[in-house]
């Protein structure tokens, strides 16, 4: 993690990492003012914290509670050496706690993370670099022996040259590529989560059998992220962009929408349109892309290659963000490595929906068979010891498809996870199946999965769909168990052979498609210097369901999104008319406002926790229309999720409006014990949003330009590095 550090006023120091900010001070006595802790006290207390993190995490797994657990943490100075010290951690327990579980409370803290790395001991690196920014591989910590040749499935190179380039490529960009963390719970199983040091919302997971392995994993992902611009799916561009001579990429076509509102010619082609419009209700409005927000430009679309002949076909990038999601990405060393993970992760998603939706019972994959790959069997015995059975299963439905299953049960909790992996080789594919199943997950992590359920609704709801492809964490049907599967094992093999395998299994995994009557459509993206690839098969590969484009469409954020943004220099008559469209837009209450408008906030803040229910409140109280604010303020606290002290602030302001609704009561009679119980601060906040002088309390006032949004325009930053290089090569 990059911690960057301002030079405050004498001795204080500010931290900043992520959405944080830490304020560091000396004592007195050194010279400081006092004002804050210094930075050997924040590593004492990180140690602390720490400790008592992994002892919170043991307690509620096992529905222990911990109001009566007290823990502290001491240092003791060697007298000769201020250096050695030891740090003493004491935990009181409750005379209730079985004899098992204090054995386990105390393990739990010898997990501490800051306890092992000290332990361990960090190498440190002080070096003088000419610009922090630009030193953009300084914190990926992996680098393979430039001698060494390891070749793996897939790969047209070696893993060392493709990590090599991989990291050039992004250092090109000057996007600083940092390692957040690694896990390697069992055997052959690793996986990693890389992040852009200054945006940290860019960021991927990589998996594999191998360090390297995961780690190139993760670097293709970040670049067919950044060259597809997943990252910036639904965010707002700022008007910069927004009205630059191109908003995605050169390629792309602006179109006018047709007389009321009807969809212009040249978008799309007829294939396409019969399933993005079946019924005629798709409109030209809803296909204004989110990102510039410009509606006088028109409507943003890219170019696609249909593969059936070759034709050039103009896609809305409103639409494909969508409803594809980041399904059907991909970047590789070559265009046919790219098409190859493409097409394999389409088809593992697409059949995934199948099985699970369909309720299929898949076959076992026999022992004879599993014996022939002994580095997956070691790692799911390791799983098996530690308490959680898995079963692998070939989910090819009868040898058509190249996808596996490896499905893990957690008998503490009765949830389970079916993990899917495809390749067209049968050992890749059961690999990134194990591999996928424990990607950036801890075994504490393996707690929280959903029960199985033989209720086929829970199952087929689209919304369980999208839970499985985002994280795999969606409901799996009792069904799926049964011992009497639907399909025969099959040992199938769609692999190529030799140094044209990867050409040779694109075109079988195209013909597969081809064979199902499916038209492919493929755009490739190498104008930042590497090569990737985006396909779309209509009607296969979505995500989520086409009719979201009418009934839940993400550009819904053009009809509140400057509104919001200037909500303080908005009227009366302007909050009266925002307000009417978020009630009859018939969005859920509780939808964010980040989510609604494609606005990072800082989530620390009062515009970061913001929900649709707290901005219709906030706007009533500023139109004095305190009975309708009253009922909100009821409905958020029952419902509230929000910080401590906002929910403090709201108490404060339902006593206020009680009292200020109420003919009988009169707020001097109240005010003094009013503000001993909140404090005069909350109090002047709740008395001014009542009187007047306080408006939209908690928000700080930003605009069209984003002042002040540092989360969002570091995410803005992120994404002009890859617009200027895109203008570069289109030059």
């Amino acid at each position: 993690m990059e911690i960057k550090v301002n030079f405050l006023d004498k001795l204080r120091l500010e931290a900043k990492f992520d959405d944080f900010t830490v304020i560091a001070d000396q004592p007195i006595r050194y010279k400081g003012d006092g004002s804050a802790p210094g930075p050997f006290d924040y590593f004492l207390a990180s140690s602390a914290l720490c400790a008592a993190y992994f002892v919170k995490l043991y307690c509620d797994t096992r529905n222990i509670p911990t109001e009566n657990i007290h823990l502290s943490h001491n240092n003791i100075v060697d007298p000769e050496d201020r250096y050695k010290q030891i740090f003493k951690i004491q935990i009181e327990l409750p005379a209730d706690i079985s004899a098992k579980d204090r054995q386990g409370i105390l393990r739990s803290i010898e997990r501490c993370t800051v306890k092992r790395v000290v332990q361990t001991g960090p190498d440190f690196v002080i070096e003088e670099v000419e610009n922090l920014d630009v030193d953009a591989q300084a914190l990926l910590t992996l680098n393979p022996d430039s001698e060494a040749r390891t070749f793996i499935a897939g790969k047209d190179l070696p893993l060392e040259e493709t990590i090599a380039n991989m990291s050039a490529f992004l250092a090109g960009l000057g996007i600083k590529i940092e390692i957040a963390s690694w896990r390697n719970l069992v055997p052959n199983v690793w996986s990693l989560h890389i992040r852009d040091a200054h945006s940290p919302m860019c960021f991927t997971n990589g998996k594999g059998s191998s360090k390297e392995s995961a780690l190139a994993s993760a670097l293709g992902e970040y670049i067919e992220r950044a060259s597809c611009n997943h990252f910036y799916n639904d965010q707002f561009w700022g008007e910069d962009i927004a009205n630059a001579a191109f908003v995605h990429y050169p390629e792309e076509r602006w179109f006018k929408p047709g007389r009321r509102d009807a969809l212009p010619k040249g978008i799309l082609d007829e294939y396409s349109l019969a399933i993005y419009n079946a019924d005629g209700e798709l409109r030209a409005s809803h296909l204004f892309d989110t990102n510039s927000g410009n509606t006088e430009r028109g409507i943003c679309a890219l170019p696609y290659v249909r593969q059936s002949d070759g034709e050039r076909v103009y896609f809305p990038t409103n639409l494909i963000d969508n409803l594809f999601l980041s399904n059907g990405m991909s970047a590789g060393n070559t265009l046919v490595e790219a098409q190859v993970q493409c097409l394999s992760e389409i088809f593992e998603r697409a059949v995934k929906r199948e099985i699970l939706e369909g309720e299929i019972a898949l076959p076992d994959v026999p022992q004879e068979v599993l014996a022939k790959y002994p580095g997956i069997v070691a790692g799911i015995e390791e799983l098996e010891k530690q308490g959680f059975p898995v079963l692998v299963k070939d989910a090819s439905l009868g040898g058509e498809f190249p996808v596996m299953c490896v499905t893990l049960m957690n008998p503490r909790t009765g949830g389970v996870f079916a993990s899917f992996g495809a390749h067209p080789s049968f050992e890749v594919a059961l690999e990134r199946s194990l591999t996928e199943l424990l990607q950036g997950r801890s075994f504490e992590g393996l707690n929280d999965l959903p029960r199985p359920t033989f209720e086929s609704n829970a199952v087929t709801e689209p919304n369980n769909f999208v839970e499985h492809f985002i994280d795999s964490s969606g409901t799996v049907s009792w069904r799926f168990f049964c011992a009497k599967s639907d399909y025969e094992f099959v040992e199938w093999d769609f692999s190529g052979h030799g140094e044209n395998s990867n050409a040779d299994e694109a075109a079988t995994l195209f013909g597969i498609l081809e064979g199902m009557g499916k038209e492919v459509y493929m755009a490739v993206y190498d104008q930042l210097g590497a090569t990737a690839c985006r396909i779309l098969v209509p009607g296969y590969s979505e995500i989520y369901p086409v009719e979201d484009l009418i009934w839940d469409n993400t550009n819904k954020a053009l009809a509140f999104r400057a509104d919001i943004l200037n909500l303080h220099r908005l009227d009366d008559a302007c909050l009266e008319a925002l307000l009417e469209r978020l009630e009859d837009s018939e969005l859920d209450n509780y939808t964010d406002i980040i989510s609604l408008i494609g606005v990072e906030f800082d989530e620390n803040t009062a515009w970061g926790q913001l929900t649709i229910l707290e901005l219709k409140l906030l706007i009533r109280l500023a139109l004095q229309q305190f009975e309708e604010a009253k009922e909100l303020v009821e409905a958020w606290l029952q419902y509230n999720e929000n910080t401590v002290e906002r929910g403090l602030f709201y108490q404060a302001l339902n006593v206020v409006l009680e009292v200020q609704l109420d003919d009988e009561l009169e707020l001097a009679d109240y005010e003094a014990n009013f503000r001993r119980m909140f404090g005069s601060p909350r109090m002047d906040a709740a008395l001014g949003s009542v009187d007047g002088s306080v408006r939209f309390f908690g928000l700080t006032p930003t605009s069209m330009n984003l002042e002040g949004l540092d989360r969002h325009q570091r995410l803005i930053d992120s994404y002009k590095k890859l617009h200027t290089a895109r203008a570069g090569a289109a030059t």
